[in-house]
Order: C-alpha cells, then structure tokens, then sequence
C-alpha cells in the first residue's frame, strides 16, 4: 500500500516537473490579464457612520406603575425603556425607510431600473448594518461609485431612523391617550348613574352609623384587582404556553382575588343597616376609584405624546471616503494566478490517471 502511494506520488511530481513551464506561465499569464481586467471596474467607495443604540425613554404610564395600583396594568404597556438592536436594523431595513431614501437620492435613475422593488434590492446590496450587542454600538456601511453620495447615503440612513422611530413612539402615545380617553368617558358615565343611585337609596340613620366607608373602599380596590388580574391573564394565554408557570401563577392570582371579591360581596351587614345604600355605596366607590386612575393615567399619555422619540447619538458621521475599498487589483491577480494553478494541477493529475 505504501509503495503505491509512493509510486503515484512519483509519477505526480515527474508529471509536474514535465509541465513547469505551463504551470508557471499560464498562472502568470491569467493574473496578469485579471489584473488588466480589473483596471475596467469601476472604484467602489465605503462611507461608515456608527451611532449609539437608541433607547426608548421609559413613558410616564410606565415609571408611575406602582402608585396607580393593580389595575395599571389595563393599559397594555409593557414598555420596559429599551428596544433591541435587531428590531431597529430592522427599521433602517424596511421599505418605508428605504424608498424615502431612494426617492431623495434619484436612486431609481442611477441604478437604471423603473421598478422601485429592484431600486430597494440594489440600495440594499449596497448597504450594511451590523450591531454589536457588546457595546450596543450600530454600523452604518454604504458603497458607492462617488464618495460624497456613499457618505450622503449613510448619514440618510440615521436621520430617515430619526422620523421613523419619533413617528413609531408618537403613535404609540396616541393609541394609548385614545384608550384612556374612552375609557375615562364610560367609567365617568357610569360614575354619574351610580352617584344617582346613591342618591336615591333612600338610606337610613341605621346606616350612617356603621360609616360603610372603609368596607366600600375595599371591596372597590379588590373588585378592580379583579378586573386587571382577568385582563393580564388574557394577554398571557395568547403569547404563553397552557402549562407555563407564570400563566398557573396568573390563575391562582386570579381566583383568590374572586375569592375574596365574593366573601367581601357576601358579608351580611348588620339587620338595621340598609342593605341598598350599601350595594350602592361600593358600586360610587369602584366607579370614582376607576375614574382617578384612568383620568390620572390619561394625562400621562398626553404628556408621553408630546415627547420626542429615543434619541440616536451619532459616534462618527460618515465622511467622503479618500480611498476605494475595492476592487483590490493585487489581490484579483493573486487569485487569478492561484485558481489557473489549481485547475492545471487538478487537469495533469486527471489525464495521469485516465492514461494509466
């Protein structure tokens, strides 16, 4: 076995020796006619800008959390003050960014097509956007023919993520002003039908005694821990699994907030106490209970819309580029010449073996 490899190594090698003045001029030959080649591409130019990863300041419904209280978490808000580095390369990617790009850059006319979709494929080709989740550091690259445009380009890319994410974080503001405001609507309504039934109860001396206050108070409270228990647990059964853990602690929550709603509904007040005036009583309660923390978050929102978005600190604006960043002649030629040797010593060993 040893001397059949030895014996193929020799014919390879006096085979190699035959032919070295068409494995050394040939390879020469191809660099040098890939190095002619490459003088007919056109330079390519790299404009880079880097900028810090936005972060998305925490909203006024958010920081005031604990002192709205269980039923805070109505309004859906799960914004916790920082966005991924994906989800905003992702924006710079996206074809509203992007075709506002190509519009102010007559980009459709400089890549010679009447279709915006391969206008946003060439821009694309053209651009990186890499993110370094280390330092949180995003990198903008654009090649281009013409220095000044590459660095136009890259520098675009920034100020389009500016409207983008202040036009993203006013929407956002405004959707949950809107749910406030018809949610503060309706519990006002409601507040105003259960204070004239209040009013109408027709209590009694017997009930003034007792002072329901603090029983109606609470039962408000727990009756609006219900309420936020039942709609937290809603939005968790869409994005959990059926036998997650947070989703059994949820449902545990849950039923012992009914638990206690029921046996503080159940309690028997005293025979003399007018058990209207009490019902009554705690129904005004929940209501105006209702209406601060909706009327409190409300104007949360509006402060949250009038807000800019998050800011985008540029580390380095991009300039025009001094040097192209390809083509590399050298490196073309030593390529070329490389893959010509391969394929001339990939051949000779071919046609050694089909001989033999």
């Amino acid at each position: 076995m040893t001397a059949n490899i030895e014996d193929q190594f020799t014919r390879v090698l006096h085979t190699t020796l035959q032919n070295w003045k068409l494995l050394t001029i040939t390879p020469l030959l191809t660099g040098a006619l890939a190095l002619g080649i490459s003088f007919l591409l056109p330079p390519i130019f790299t404009a880079k800008t880097t900028f810090l990863q936005p972060q998305q300041p925490q909203s006024s419904v958010s920081a005031a959390l604990a002192s709205l209280g269980p039923i805070a978490g109505m309004s859906g808000s799960t914004n916790s003050g920082r966005t991924s580095a994906e989800q905003y390369i992702a924006f710079l990617q996206s074809a509203s960014v992007t075709d506002r790009i190509i519009d102010q850059f007559e980009l459709q006319k400089l890549y010679d097509t009447p279709f915006k979709t391969k206008a946003r494929k060439a821009l694309n080709a053209n651009v990186r956007i890499t993110a370094n989740k280390k330092d949180g550091i995003i990198s903008i690259e654009v090649d281009d023919t013409d220095p000044k445009r590459a660095a136009s380009l890259a520098n675009r890319f920034v100020d389009e993520l500016r409207i983008f994410t202040s036009t993203l974080a006013l929407t956002e503001a405004q959707q949950r002003r809107a749910f406030f405001d018809r949610q503060l609507q309706a519990t006002r309504n409601n507040l105003t039908k259960a204070q004239i039934a209040l009013q109408g109860s027709g209590f009694d001396g017997n009930a003034l005694k007792i002072d329901p206050k603090a029983s109606a108070e609470a039962f408000a409270k727990t009756k609006a821990a219900v309420v936020a228990a039942e709609v937290k647990l809603q939005g968790m059964q869409t994005s959990l699994a059926p036998g997650a853990i947070e989703l059994r602690l949820a449902e545990s929550n849950l039923t012992a907030l009914r638990a206690q709603l029921k046996l503080m509904a159940d309690t028997s007040p005293a025979p003399s106490v007018s058990n209207e005036y009490i019902e009554r009583y705690r129904d005004f309660k929940y209501q105006e209970t209702l209406f601060e923390l909706y009327a409190r978050q409300l104007e949360l929102a509006r402060m949250d819309e009038a807000r800019d978005g998050p800011l985008i600190q540029v580390i380095d604006a991009a300039t025009p580029p001094e040097l192209k960043s390809r083509p590399q002649r050298l490196d073309i030629a030593i390529k070329a010449s490389l893959t010509a040797l391969i394929i001339l010593l990939a051949w000779l060993i071919f046609r050694l073996r089909f001989h033999r």
